[in-house]
Formats: structure tokens, sequence, C-alpha cells
């Protein structure tokens, strides 16, 4: 592999933080801003039909049989890694920006992505299967579990938005899209199997569009001038630790409950690994307004940080598995 590809594995990651630029650069502002926050919203939607027209129902049946293997994940996601993202504020001291310090604690209690996770796991000889399924599983989880632990742990006086207004936007694009791609399964599942390459774009445009909104507002708002070389070193350490934390613990929870290999290997990167595909809708829908960028920043950077790491690691537990 190239030193470019080491440091960037998945180019989309690239194209996100040319985004964030360009929204530095140019953020959309004004009566512009409302009517790119509509769009948003609508991509949203789109993006939560076609996870629910991809999502298959028979084998989310056949991998929950496994139901020790996904109860682990699920708890190391929603309540260890919470945890992580607390710690992960306390060791701040008070140095980064009230946006950023949310951004941590929205980091933590975020599911894990799907790509990366499932993709990692094979090539370090996981078992796929389950992988496939927890990252699933745990994104469908978490449009319930993410808004839940957002009111609990981060509340208002972080800044989110946890009133009713915010519960029927959750099951207008959110829940309802999904549910609808799952029931149109039978009718387009094998035109979504046929075009998987323009339902790759169209996912992506989706999220870099939310991405693009959130860090403009943060711009107009003024959130952005609070950043500087030092913040982001700071806030690059943290996230470091955290990601570190968070695989070592993943790896020593399989060892002590005695799990497969290949099942500690799913633990291992369904368990740490973070999802800015989810993570981006979520925010433009919990945090409104200016500080939706800089709340989206940490997952932004932890997201390449752990396809970074995780690259060599598989690649390692591979090796060290033939012998």
């Amino acid at each position: 592999m190239s030193i470019f590809s080491r440091l960037v594995p998945d180019q989309f990651v690239l194209v996100l933080l040319l985004t964030v630029a360009v929204a530095a650069v140019l953020p959309v502002t004004g009566a512009a801003a409302v009517y790119a926050g509509h769009a948003v919203s609508v991509a949203i939607f789109l993006l939560f039909f076609l996870h629910g027209l991809r999502l298959p129902r028979a084998e989310v049946l056949v991998a929950m049989r496994n139901w020790r293997l996904q109860s682990l994940i699920f708890a190391f996601v929603f309540a260890f890694m919470p945890l992580v993202g607390l710690a992960g504020v306390s060791l701040q001291g008070g140095i980064l920006p009230d946006g950023l310090v949310v951004g941590l604690l929205f980091l933590g209690i975020l599911p894990s992505t799907v790509q990366s996770a499932i993709s990692y796991s094979s090539l370090a000889g996981g078992n796929i299967a389950a992988s496939v399924m927890a990252s699933a599983l745990l994104n469908l989880a978490g449009i319930l579990m993410t808004p839940l632990l957002v009111a609990l742990i981060i509340g208002a006086d972080g800044g989110a938005a946890i009133g009713g207004d915010t519960i029927l936007r959750i099951v207008a694009i959110l829940l309802l899209p999904f549910t609808l791609g799952q029931l149109a399964q039978g009718w387009l599942g094998p035109w979504a199997v046929r075009h998987k390459p323009l339902l790759t774009v169209l996912d992506r445009t989706a999220i870099a569009l939310a991405v693009y909104v959130a860090f403009s507002s943060a711009v107009a708002g003024g959130q952005m001038q609070a950043l500087d070389w030092g913040i982001l070193g700071v806030l690059s350490a943290i996230i470091a630790g955290m990601l570190a934390v968070a695989m070592l613990a993943a790896w020593a929870l399989g060892g002590l409950m005695s799990l497969p290999r290949a099942d500690r290997i799913s633990l291992l990167f369904a368990g740490s690994h973070k999802s800015i595909a989810t993570g981006a809708p979520l925010a433009a829908i919990l945090f409104a307004g200016p500080q939706a960028g800089l709340v989206i920043l940490p997952a932004l950077l932890y997201h390449q940080l752990q396809l970074i790491v995780s690259a060599p690691l598989a690649s390692r537990l591979a090796k060290s598995q033939d012998r």
C-alpha cells in the first residue's frame, strides 16, 4: 500500500474532509441555508429508506441465534463506549470548546459503522456473518438508542434538541423510511442489488450534504473560529486514546468471555468502530444550529483514525492466525 492509501484507506473520508473545507470557505447561509436544511431532511429520509431496503430480514433472524455475541457487542457499544466518551471529556480539562465536548460524548454513543467493521473483520478472519448482522442491528438500534442516550447523557443543557418535535422528526425521517424500505424489499430488493454502486453514491451524497450544512451553520455562527491547531491537537490525542481503549477493551472482553477467535475479532471491530453514516444524520436532527458542525467533528476524526489503525491490525491478526 502507498503512504496515501495507508493514511486515507477510505477515500470517502477525504471527501468529507474536503466538504468541511468547502463549508469553511463557502458556507451556505441565509435563505439558502433554510432550503439546504430541507434538502438534508429529504436526503436523510432517502438514506434510511435505502438502509431498510438493503437490510435482509431473514439473515437478521439467523444471526440473532448467536445471542451471546450479539448481546456482548450491543452492551459494549451502548454501555461501555458512552463511558469511554465521558472519560475522554474528563481528560480535556476545560481546553475544548463546548461543541467539541458534546461531540466527544456524542461519539461515545454512536453505533458501529457497517462497511469497515465488516471488511476488517473479514480480512482478520472474523465471523463475517455475525459482523454483518451486528453492524446492521447496531445501526438500526442506534436510531432509538442514540437519541435516548443523548437525552440521558447530554440533555438540553448540552444543546441537544430532545423535545416532542425532535421525536417526531426521528420517526418521520428515520424510522418511517426504514420501515418503508423493509416493506419494499420484495418489490425493490432485486433492483437494489443490481444498482448497488448507484445506491452507494446516493448514500454518500446524503451524508456529505448533512456534513456540509452542519459545518456551514457552525461557520456562520462563529463556532469554527474557536478552533486552532492546539485545540485540534488535544482533540486528536483524546480521540486516539478513546480508540485505543475501545480496541483493547473489546479484545480483552472477548478473551474474558472465552469467545472463539472469529467471534472475538468481530467484537473487536464492531465494538470499537463508530459510524459517520449514522452520526452525521443524527447530529443534523439532534443538534440543529451552529453547534452541529462541531459535534460531528470528533466522529469524523475518529472514523478516519479507526480506518488507519484497523488495516494493519487486521493484517496482523490474519497472519497470526495462519501460523
